[in-house]
């Protein structure tokens, strides 16, 4: 398996990814809208603002991740993961998670502070993410499901951080929250 940073010329195959995987979990109507907000991020976010990563087998994308800024007052460069997707027929093999830590660690080598991510817990905790406190990090906006704001300090504790955060445009809708 080959882990590494998501490649333009990867954009038909990694929104194809998304779908397919949503849609087959959760509904063909899922599975366009994630797949229609991967595309909006990879395509029409700064490229300083969103980084993607990709695992790869025989030359085939079999999961994808996608990291995006989130804007605090606090000074911190945080990001937040979301979207995440393994292929079906690849899923219960640890690829998310180790697709995540390669991702988690490429962010902490460019300076990266905090990773955050709106999720399982249950999941989630197993790449280092634990439950965040409105007053430890506010959410961009009011949550759905307040148990699944997850964060992580990269390189150290995390440290509270004032303000509610600014998202990427892709992500600037309560819908997704």
């Amino acid at each position: 398996m080959e882990l590494a940073r998501y490649e333009s010329s990867q954009a038909a195959e990694v929104q194809a990814l998304f779908v397919e995987t949503f849609a087959e979990a959760e509904g063909q109507e899922e599975g366009n809208l994630v797949g229609g907000l991967v595309q909006e991020l990879l395509r029409d976010a700064d490229p300083c603002d969103v980084q993607g990563f990709v695992a790869m087998e025989q030359g085939r994308v079999v999961a994808g991740i996608v990291f995006s800024r989130l804007r605090f007052e606090s000074p911190a460069e945080a990001f937040l993961l979301s979207p995440v997707a393994v292929h079906p027929a690849h899923q219960g093999r640890g690829i998310g998670q180790r697709l995540i830590r390669f991702g988690l660690d490429s962010l902490k080598a460019q300076g990266a502070t905090h990773a955050f991510t709106y999720g399982d817990p249950a999941f989630y905790s197993r790449v280092g993410f634990v439950p965040v406190s409105e007053t430890m990090a506010a959410a961009p906006f009011r949550l759905s499901q307040p148990e699944g704001w997850l964060g992580q300090g990269l390189g150290g504790e995390m440290v509270p951080l004032a303000g509610v955060p600014r998202c990427v445009a892709a992500f600037d809708d309560p819908a997704y929250w």
